[in-house]
């Protein structure tokens, strides 16, 4: 492959940078600093024969900034450590000094896939050396995008571990937004929290802090839902210079041990029938209000002959991978009355996505419109396929 040192890179960052999103327009000016690779780095480049790429290059890379979004596989080359206090949105971490440990993650990643490999800065030979081992692992389209964290920590957002937005919790530093729906918010979230889901922006940008240097996080679903980066873009465009998101979100936050406001003494034992014992339309109710029962439908789900499942997404994720047999209609593009024309009838519907929020959505917004959705249903859950064959996560009830 051919190297590309990027000449370019001498002219001013305010040059450099032109033309990218409104991310970039917000953020603070980059200081003149080091814009090539020192001697030892440039020789361990020049051995692997990599090609080096810019800022703009790896945002664009990054898609809207979750796992699966992303257009190009990001791996960051620094230690574990460095990688969960910040890295660059949907990255993966594989060190140089861990390799055969942590290369175990692209068991299932075809070969031509490409791949941008970064780490601290222009003088850090980590990502050359990571990028040399993918190669010579197979990988045949592998780059660096050598200005690495440091930069691009000055011009966007990064993501953090459940160790950042742990500390951030206990001491009170730094302003937690939940950008899930506000039902899901109500259920369980992480103490001190704010609700700003990134469909009612418009109406509750009031609550961001008037302070633009406030540190913020950001998180929703997990590593698969993308709200908390719509989030975290907007308060960038409004000027917000410290931004991070939790990507693991509140799925890794529970599976981390931590406490959440949805904690709950134990229940009397009751003398009805639980609402998740009940069938309505051949469904088994889940606790939660429009829901399915996770579990019983997971099991069930490929032989309800008298039910569709309706994937809310778009139609690039849907693409990607959907439960079997789902068929695809992307609900946030339509208001209630178009998107209820639009399901079959004479089934019951069950609207699924990728972490649970947009069903939510979807279903409220026919809810809120009055229509009848007693035929209608969420399947509350993680999921995550490729094609038809899924890995799936019933998320806890929230009631």
């Amino acid at each position: 492959m051919k190297l590309r040192l990027l000449s370019a890179l001498a002219l001013s960052s305010v040059l450099l940078f032109t033309g990218c999103t409104t991310n970039e327009a917000a953020a603070p000016a980059v200081k003149k600093e080091m814009k090539a690779p020192s001697a030892k780095v440039a020789g361990l480049i020049k051995k692997f024969n990599l090609e080096i790429v810019d800022y703009k290059y790896t945002k664009a890379a990054i898609g809207n900034g979750t796992r699966k979004g992303a257009k190009v596989l990001l791996i960051d080359a620094r230690p574990a450590k460095m990688y969960t206090k910040s890295t660059i949105p949907s990255s993966l971490n594989i060190p140089d000094t861990a390799f055969d440990k942590f290369v175990g993650q692209l068991d299932a990643v075809k070969k031509d896939k490409e791949i941008l490999v970064y780490c601290g800065g222009w003088k850090c030979g980590k990502s050359p050396k990571v990028a040399g081992m993918l190669k010579k692992a197979g990988f045949t389209n592998v780059k660096l995008y050598q200005a690495g964290e440091p930069e691009w920590k000055k011009m966007n957002y990064v993501e953090v571990g459940t160790a950042v937005i742990a500390a951030a919790y206990k001491k009170g530093s730094a302003v937690l937004i939940d950008a899930r729906p506000y039902k899901k918010y109500l259920g369980a979230t992480i103490p001190s929290s704010v609700s700003i889901p990134d469909t009612a922006m418009a109406k509750l940008e009031g609550r961001f802090p008037a302070d633009k240097n406030t540190p913020i996080i950001t998180y929703c679903g997990g590593y698969n839902c993308h709200k908390s980066h719509v989030v975290a873009n907007r308060l960038l465009s409004l000027g917000y210079t410290n931004v991070k998101v939790y990507a693991g979100g509140l799925p890794q936050w529970k599976k981390d041990g931590m406490p959440t406001t949805g904690s709950k003494a134990k229940k009397a034992p009751q003398t009805d029938a639980p609402k998740s014992a009940k069938m309505v339309a051949g469904i088994k109710l889940g606790e939660d209000e429009g829901t399915v029962d996770g579990e019983w439908f997971k099991a069930n789900m490929n032989n309800l002959p008298n039910v569709t499942i309706v994937d809310v997404r778009g139609p690039s994720d849907f693409k990607v991978g959907h439960l079997p047999g789902a068929i695809n209609i992307e609900a946030e593009k339509f208001k209630a009355k178009e998107l209820h024309a639009k399901l079959p009838k004479g089934k019951a519907i069950v609207f699924s996505c990728s972490s649970g929020g947009r069903a939510l959505e979807a279903w409220m917004k026919l809810d809120d419109a009055k229509f009848d959705v007693t035929k209608i249903f969420i399947f509350d859950a993680n999921l995550d396929c490729k094609g038809t064959t899924c890995k799936i996560e019933v998320n806890e009830p929230l009631g």
